[in-house]
C-alpha cells in the first residue's frame, strides 16, 4: 500500500472507535451517509440501505445520524433491528438492497462501535472503494458539523426480516434436529441473543428442552463481558458441569464460533476447520483439497490436514482476506482460529450461527462426539501476547525489535513459527510464537513484546 493510499477510518472490518469519539463522532457518522448514498446513486436512482445493529447502548443513536446522512443524499433506510453481521449480509444479497450496514464493533468493549459495509451481492465493501469513499466522507465532514445534542427520527426496525434470516439458516441444515443433544449455548449478550432463542427452539423439534441458552439478557453494556467467543472457557466450563454433549459460543455481532466438547475442553477455529475440511472431502465437495487459514493458524492443523490430503494455504489474518484468497483458489473452505469460518457454498461472509449448525450437522451425520471429530489434530504450544501501542510504526524499522524477532527465529527454525502483526480493529501490535518448547515460545514472546513495549507502549 502506498502513502497515498493509507486508510485513514476504514481499518480491515470497517470504521471502528470509542463511540462518540472520532471517526465515529456525529459529524463523520453523517458523512458516511452522505458518501454512501452518492456512491451507490453513481449505478441507482434511489439507492436502499439495510441496516442492522448489535446490542450496544450507542447503536440506535448512531443508525438514526447515519440514516439522516442517507436520506439527505437520497438514500432510503430499513433497518432489521438487532441481529448479526452475517444476517445484513444474507437479506441485503437476497431482498434487493443495494447495500448493506452493520452497526457493531464485533467483539471489542461496549463503549465501542463500528460500521461494517457489504455490497448488494452480500460481500463486504472492496478495500478501494471504501478507501474512494474516505476522501468523500472527509470532504463531507469539514464542511457540516453534526453536534452531539442533535437527535434525528429513529429508524424503524421489521422484524420479519429478522424471521428469514432464521429460516435461511434452518434451510442449511436440512433434517436437521437437535432433540437428542444436550446443548449449551452462549450468545455473548450481543446479536446472537435476538436470533438463538427462535433458532435453537425450532430446531428442537421434539420440544425436549435440552438446549441451555446463556448471556442473552443485553443490557446495552454487557456484550462480551466476560462470557461468549472471547472467553470460551466460560461455555466450556457450563458444558461439563452441566453434562452436556457440546457447546456453542458466539462473538458481540456472532460472525465467528468456539466450541467446547463435552470433557470442557475449547474447540477452536483451527479444529473446526479439521473437522470442516474431512467431511467435505469424504462428500467429494473440497474443490482442489485446499483449506485457506491465516498466518495465525496452528502448525499442527497444517500436518493433520497433509495426513489426510488436504493443503493449507495461509492469508493474512481477517476473514475478508480469506475470502480473496478463497476466490483466487476457488476453494470451498477457509476461515480464522479465532471462529471466522467460511462456507462459500452456504454464505457470501463468516456466520457464527451457521457454523455452529454446520458442525451440529456433522455430529449428528457422523454420530461422533466432538473429541473424537478432532482427535488428530495435535497442537503445537501457541502464546499470543497483545501489546497495546501509541502508534502503528513499522516494526521492521525498530532495531531492537528487530534483533528480537531474528534471534528468536535463529533459535526455533523449522521448530516453531514466529508472527508479529499489528490488529487492524485496535490500537494493539500482537506477538505470536508457536513452538515444540514452551519455555523457548514464552521467552522469545515476552522479549519481543518487551522490545515493542519500549518503543511503542502506550
Amino acid at each position: 500500500m502506498t502513502a497515498s493510499s493509507v486508510r485513514k477510518l476504514f481499518g480491515t472490518d470497517g470504521i471502528r472507535a470509542i463511540a462518540g469519539q472520532a471517526p465515529l463522532d456525529p459529524t463523520t457518522i453523517y458523512s458516511v451517509g452522505l458518501a454512501l448514498a452518492h456512491t451507490l446513486r453513481k449505478s441507482v436512482a434511489e439507492p436502499r440501505v439495510l441496516f442492522g445493529r448489535d446490542t450496544r447502548e450507542s447503536g440506535p443513536w448512531i443508525a438514526s445520524t447515519l440514516a439522516a446522512g442517507l436520506r439527505e443524499a437520497g438514500a432510503q433506510v430499513e433497518s432489521a433491528g438487532v441481529i448479526t453481521t452475517p444476517a445484513v449480509a444474507f437479506l441485503a444479497r437476497t431482498h434487493g438492497f443495494h447495500a448493506g450496514v452493520v452497526i457493531s464493533a464485533s467483539h471489542n468493549p461496549w463503549a465501542d462501535n463500528g460500521i461494517k459495509l457489504f455490497g448488494a451481492d452480500g460481500f463486504k465493501l472492496p478495500d478501494a472503494l471504501e478507501l474512494a469513499m474516505e476522501d468523500e466522507i472527509l470532504h463531507h465532514a469539514s464542511q457540516v458539523e453534526i453536534s452531539d445534542a442533535q437527535v434525528f427520527p429513529a429508524v424503524e426496525d421489521n422484524p420479519s426480516l429478522q424471521a428469514d434470516y432464521i429460516q435461511f439458516l434452518i434451510d442449511c441444515v436440512p433434517g436437521l434436529s437437535l432433540s437428542h443433544l444436550k446443548l449449551v449455548a452462549d450468545c455473548a449478550n450481543g446479536a446472537a441473543a435476538a436470533i438463538a432463542p427462535e433458532l435453537f427452539r425450532r430446531l428442537d423439534r421434539e420440544a425436549h428442552n435440552n438446549i441451555t441458552l446463556l448471556h442473552t439478557a443485553p443490557d446495552g453494556r454487557n456484550i462480551n463481558a466476560k462470557c461468549g467467543a472471547l472467553h470460551p472457557e466460560h461455555v466450556a466450563a457450563e458444558v461439563k458441569a452441566r453434562g452436556a454433549d457440546l457447546g456453542v459460543t458466539f462473538d458481540g455481532d456472532a460472525d465467528r464460533c468456539m466450541l467446547a466438547d463435552s470433557h470442557g475442553n475449547v474447540i477452536n477455529g483451527d479444529a473446526i476447520l479439521l473437522m470442516a475440511a474431512s467431511d467435505l472431502k469424504t462428500r467429494g465437495m473440497l474443490t482442489g483439497d485446499i483449506v485457506v487459514a491465516t498466518t495465525m493458524s496452528n502448525m499442527g492443523l497444517e500436518a493433520a490436514l497433509k495426513r489426510s490430503g488436504i493443503r493449507m494455504v495461509r492469508a493474512p489474518v481477517g476473514d475478508r482476506y480469506v475470502l480473496e484468497e478463497m476466490q483466487k483458489l476457488n476453494a470451498a473452505l477457509g476461515g480464522e482460529q479465532s471462529g471466522h469460518i467460511l462456507f462459500p457454498h452456504l454464505a457470501t461472509t463468516g456466520d457464527g450461527l451457521l457454523t455452529a449448525l454446520v458442525v451440529l450437522d456433522l455430529v449428528a451425520r457422523s454420530g461422533k462426539s466432538l473429541d473424537e471429530l478432532t482427535a488428530d489434530l495435535k497442537v503445537f504450544p501457541q502464546v499470543i501476547v497483545n501489546v497495546k501501542v501509541r502508534e502503528k510504526k513499522p516494526l521492521d524499522t525498530i532495531p531492537e525489535v528487530v534483533a528480537a524477532i531474528r534471534a528468536a527465529e535463529e533459535e526455533l527454525k523449522d521448530t516453531g513459527r514466529v508472527v508479529i502483526r499489528y490488529s487492524g480493529t485496535e490500537a494493539l501490535a500482537r506477538v505470536m510464537i508457536e513452538a515444540e518448547s514452551e519455555e523457548a515460545m514464552q521467552r522469545h514472546a515476552e522479549a519481543i513484546a518487551a522490545a515493542i513495549r519500549a518503543e511503542l507502549g502506550a
